[in-house]
């Protein structure tokens, strides 16, 4: 039997958290869905916008993604957009988890979900929020650099 490739396809990106947030670290989740969450997933019907996760006791929670209904399945069948929702982490990563959010100032931030294999997968960034003269140092270095190439294509 050959080996599963562990390719993935992205369904949902949170760009804004990468501007208004440092990202310390990275780590994949997989997320605890009802059969309708999985199915609206699958069809890139997810928002990112606003969540974020918490470590409660020995578990991971993230709040605020939203999941829209799938229309397929009747209303009784749906699940609810807005409801919180398990992480599925080992115990030494939660606590590992618990030990930095511990620290001042680091949250955890959804920065994309994406299918791998057959799970829907959260990839969690460990970030610190950044003030707002970081914000505008990250554009004036973006401006720049897109200056410099404005004038490197120019020379050409």
């Amino acid at each position: 039997m050959a080996a599963s490739r562990s390719h993935q396809h992205i369904v949902a990106e949170n760009r804004r958290a990468r501007h208004d947030y440092h990202i310390e670290e990275s780590l994949e989740a997989g997320i605890a869905l009802t059969g309708s969450e999985i199915k609206s997933v699958r069809a890139g019907r997810v928002n990112l916008r606003g969540s974020y996760a918490k470590v409660m006791g020995e578990e991971v929670v993230l709040y605020d993604m939203h999941i829209s209904p799938y229309e397929q399945s009747g209303t009784y069948f749906n699940h609810e957009p807005m409801r919180p929702r398990k992480l599925l982490l080992h115990r030494r990563e939660i606590k590992r988890l618990l030990g930095l959010v511990r620290q001042k100032g680091l949250t955890l931030v959804p920065l994309r979900v994406y299918i791998k294999g057959r799970y829907a997968k959260v990839e969690l960034g460990v970030a610190r929020g950044k003030k707002l003269y970081d914000k505008r140092e990250d554009i004036a270095k973006r401006e720049a650099q897109r200056d410099i190439e404005r004038a490197v294509k120019a020379r050409m």
